[in-house]
């Protein structure tokens, strides 16, 4: 048994028994093939949340800081986000960021899937921000399914700019596939933008979130 394996297992049984989730439309992840997992996002936690407890691995990006930091508590960060299957990315550089979707590419031809956050930070205030084009792009270039999750209740275990972990229920609705042309790397941006609010409309629906028409931006202290 491979350590992401038992790092999964790990964790999605200490989240049924401290937090008894509520999980509709697990099957509609697909039992084959790359894919694309799609969420909103509430809190530090979701990506390990949704790696945990989708039936397939699903990568999702993560600060390079995690992989970076110095010392016996970066060695263990390092040790348990590459546990988890997370990809490290430079936030707020360029050349890293398209270095980092080509990443995704990789995996989701391999045959597995990928996690991503169309909100491309998390919501402080609960409400669902517009979608940056990176996931329609990936949709796009790759024509694998697209799996919209809503994500409800997750900031209640960590409410933002506190450390502990506060076990409560929450709730993780899988929706069904999308599927969009596969027109390549090279795609008109209307295509992209469109494929995006779509994604992002199916989110929604989801959630249950209030919407608001501009990008959500990192605190300044993020930066």
């Amino acid at each position: 048994m491979s350590l992401y394996t038992m790092t999964r297992s790990s964790i999605r049984g200490m989240l049924h028994t401290l937090c008894r989730p509520e999980i509709t439309g697990i099957h509609n992840v697909p039992k084959e093939g790359g894919f694309i997992v799609a969420s909103n996002h509430l809190s530090f936690l979701d990506s390990i949340i949704v790696q945990a407890l989708t039936p397939r691995d699903v990568a999702f990006f993560a600060k390079a800081e995690y992989f970076t930091t110095p010392g016996i508590k970066g060695k263990a960060m390092k040790t348990f986000f590459e546990s988890v299957g997370s990809i490290p990315v430079q936030r707020g550089e360029q050349a890293a960021s398209v270095a980092a979707l080509d990443s995704l590419v990789e995996i989701i031809e391999s045959g597995s899937g990928i996690g991503i956050y169309p909100e491309g930070t998390r919501s402080r205030d609960g409400k669902l921000y517009r979608g940056r084009t990176g996931v329609g792009w990936l949709a796009l270039t790759t024509g694998v399914p697209v799996i919209p999750v809503g994500l409800i209740g997750t900031e209640k275990l960590q409410p933002a700019d506190t450390k502990g972990i506060r076990p409560t229920k929450f709730s993780i609705h899988y929706g069904e596939p999308l599927y969009f042309d596969q027109l390549g790397r090279k795609h008109p941006l209307p295509e992209r933008r469109r494929a995006t609010d779509r994604i992002v409309d199916a989110i929604a629906e989801l959630s249950g979130q209030e919407r608001v028409d501009s990008y959500n931006q990192l605190p300044p202290d993020a930066k």
